[in-house]
């Protein structure tokens, strides 16, 4: 049985391609078609994969200015030939699942979302740093990509969703069910701490729907110590928001990451994700998460046992969680936090990934 591995673009590390790194030791043969490819932005494991790019790899300033060429990404993963694999495991938020297959092949989609900027455009757009005309001309081309979207899942045999909150999302904007499949969490690669330090943490890209902001005007207020750990286009407006006693720390080791997570007094994860690993990952060190109340946070954090979630998407709410964390946080169990992580663990995913393939090439 051939397979083939489809993602969407490698010019940036995170949960989706973490994700990846799982497949590639699934199926390390399986090659991992993607429209762009930047070694820089991602670990060195990466290069040792049989990465194949587009036509897109030879653009200009990708690093720059990936998102401009947006109107290009379509044709680009429609241009793989992909006739010799009997299944197409695409791995996509975008543009990934619209790969073309043979007709007797069998394409899975792991679908981190519906095409966050086609089916959630304000919230996604709304403070990106994005050129005046290419905001105007934007809407205008989308309409033809919903349309691309839409076409694209004919080609799709079975879609698998991070969540019950994407599930729902699948649902909704294609019309299609689908089975959920947790993405994996490497619980190897976390510690846990017999002592916690004086700090909080945030671990995220510093992108605008990821509301950073929101947790620095927070810890602003409170004066409290808080570590952001990640990197992103937001980085410098975030920077000049923050006071004295809020430190980025950007790309750390796995290592660093994973003693950050075991020392902090909590994980703060103000943004609506898919699903999250974040979350997972502190909570596998032993240590609670303060979230906003949506999206995959709903399904990884139990209230008052592994942390506390917040009802509104403001500052108020969340100084008001962070207050209630600094008075019940000491009472949550380091063991009920780790066994709810274990739900996550990277060999329940492998397990299930292989058990549907194996079905659906049936």
């Amino acid at each position: 049985m051939q397979i083939a591995i489809v993602h969407d673009y490698l010019n940036q590390y995170g949960g989706a391609e973490r994700v990846v790194e799982v497949l590639n030791e699934i199926f390390p043969e399986a090659p991992i078609f993607t429209s762009i490819y930047i070694p820089e932005n991602l670990p060195d494991r990466f290069g040792k994969m049989d990465i194949r790019t587009s036509y897109m790899q030879k653009f200009p300033l990708l690093n720059k200015h990936f998102k401009k060429y947006l109107m290009f990404y379509p044709n680009a993963i429609e241009s793989f030939d992909l006739h010799e694999y009997d299944v197409v495991l695409s791995s996509s938020s975008a543009f990934a699942k619209g790969v073309i297959k043979r007709p007797d092949a069998c394409h899975i989609c792991y679908c981190y979302s519906p095409m966050r900027f086609v089916w959630d455009y304000d919230r996604y757009i709304e403070k990106e740093d994005l050129n005046k005309v290419f905001l105007k001309i934007l809407p205008l081309f989308l309409n033809k990509l919903k349309k691309w979207d839409l076409d694209s899942n004919n080609n799709i045999n079975e879609f698998i969703a991070v969540s019950e909150n994407i599930r729902k999302k699948i649902l909704k904007c294609y019309n299609r069910e689908s089975k959920v499949i947790y993405p994996p969490v490497n619980l190897d690669l976390f510690m846990q701490s017999e002592t916690k330090e004086d700090y909080f943490l945030i671990v995220s890209r510093l992108n605008s729907y990821k509301r950073i902001d929101l947790a620095i005007e927070a810890f602003n207020k409170l004066n409290l110590p808080l570590r952001i750990i990640g990197d992103g286009p937001q980085r410098k407006n975030l920077e000049a928001m923050a006071k004295a006693n809020i430190m980025f720390m950007g790309i750390v080791s796995d290592y660093e990451l994973a003693e950050h997570y075991s020392k902090c007094q909590a994980l703060v994860f103000p943004g609506d994700e898919d699903f999250g690993l974040a979350p997972v990952e502190c909570q596998a060190s032993g240590s609670p998460v303060i979230a906003f109340a949506a999206g995959g946070a709903l399904e990884t954090v139990v209230e008052g046992e592994t942390g506390i979630l917040f009802r509104e998407q403001n500052v108020d709410s969340l100084i008001n969680a962070i207050n209630i964390f600094l008075e019940l946080g000491t009472r949550m169990k380091k063991e009920k936090i780790i066994e709810n992580a274990n739900r996550f663990n990277k060999e329940v995913f492998k397990a299930k990934i292989i058990q549907y393939i194996n079905a659906c090439a049936g």
